[in-house]
């Protein structure tokens, strides 16, 4: 029993060691992601810029792409179309920025090593997850601590799933490897809690069940919700150009190199879209759990109410898409909303509120 206490002992100081070192490696995936934003060329951004206000100065020309006819063997010269995102009647049609390296060499070499190292960080992170659930024996998120480790490790390899999948998902990184860095700075340091065995109430099946859904949703969220945030501002620009406002050199050099507001308006919705029939489950799940556990399935508990909560603020936000008059910025805010409960659900309800759930 000795043996196996210090071994476990070990594996924690191991954990906190490789969750130390993922926060030194996201510390520098940072400061890439800086320098991607930077170093980038504006070039491009000029032409966007050209191209939303309607300025004389016109985008660069088109690829022209050359089209041999079957007849005579002469040739026809096309122009390749600028690809704009399309949205719903009323709404600006505008392209896409060209990212956060701008189109140039230079940038994209620091965005890449920007990923680079978020890779690395990502892998190390997940040895100090695995390493504090075999010290424990059991899944990592008993506690806010662990909770809060699972969470962004999650967050993080979603975003990589994400670019993986090859989708243009860039300019993510800074606003998330900073959040994830907030995150696992508030766990080691306030909501830190030494390595120990679950109470009674958590000793079930139901805690792989309902928790690690409840991280995968989070996660989900909380990139649905950064997409909402930079949708406002992106909105917002692209409205003051489209009244002849003159935005300031900053906004000009950071929102158009982001994809087009109805771009972070699509990419917000389907990923609230796709993970609100989990959220759904995972409240389900908790239900019955808490019938296992405490002998009733719903008993008013804050965690609960504030659970219940979030799916309806989420349920409207869904529904509001789907109402003319309540798409773009009214149901953005909404998102955004849904998502402060979700955050007050967990630190909130955890912290502030004594319930069945102040174990956690």
């Amino acid at each position: 029993m000795n043996l196996a206490a210090a071994t476990n002992e070990n594996l924690a100081e191991i954990s906190n060691v490789l969750i130390y070192s993922a926060m030194a490696v996201y510390t520098l995936a940072f400061f890439a992601h800086i320098a991607e934003w930077i170093f980038g060329s504006r070039s491009k951004v000029g032409r966007t810029a050209a191209a939303l206000t309607g300025s004389e100065a016109a985008p660069a020309a088109a690829p022209r792409i050359q089209v041999r006819g079957k007849q005579g063997g002469g040739t026809a010269v096309l122009d390749k179309p600028e690809i704009v995102t399309r949205s719903g009647p009323g709404v600006r049609d505008v392209p896409d920025g060209p990212g956060a390296a701008g189109g140039t060499v230079k940038g994209d070499l620091y965005g890449r090593i920007a990923i680079s190292l978020t890779v690395l960080a990502f892998l190390v992170h997940v040895g100090g997850v695995l390493t504090r659930a075999l010290s424990v024996q059991r899944v990592p998120w008993g506690n806010m601590y662990e909770f809060s480790t699972t969470f962004s490790m999650v967050v993080v390899g979603a975003y990589l799933g994400f670019l993986l999948a090859k989708k243009n998902v860039r300019w993510l990184g800074l606003p998330l490897v900073g959040t994830v860095l907030a995150d696992l700075g508030l766990a080691t340091t306030v909501l830190y809690t030494e390595s120990d065995q679950l109470v009674p109430a958590l000793d079930s099946y139901w805690l792989v069940i309902h928790v690690s859904t409840a991280i995968i949703c989070g996660a989900v969220f909380y990139l649905g919700a950064v997409g909402t945030v930079l949708y406002l501002f992106r909105d917002f620009y692209e409205a003051k150009l489209a009244r002849g406002g003159k935005p300031s050199a900053f906004a000009t050099s950071v929102l158009e190199r982001l994809p087009a507001a109805a771009s972070l308006d699509k990419f917000a919705y389907r990923v609230n879209a796709a993970v609100f029939p989990l959220w759904t489950f995972t409240i389900i799940a908790g239900a019955i759990w808490a019938g296992d556990a405490w002998g009733r399935y719903w008993g008013w508990d804050p965690k609960e109410v504030w659970s219940f909560i979030t799916w309806v603020a989420y349920a409207c936000y869904l529904h509001a898409r789907a109402t003319a008059g309540w798409k773009g910025r009214k149901a953005a805010v909404l998102a955004l909303v849904a998502f402060v409960c979700w955050l007050f659900n967990y630190y909130g309800v955890n912290i502030f509120v004594q319930g069945l759930h102040s174990y956690a």
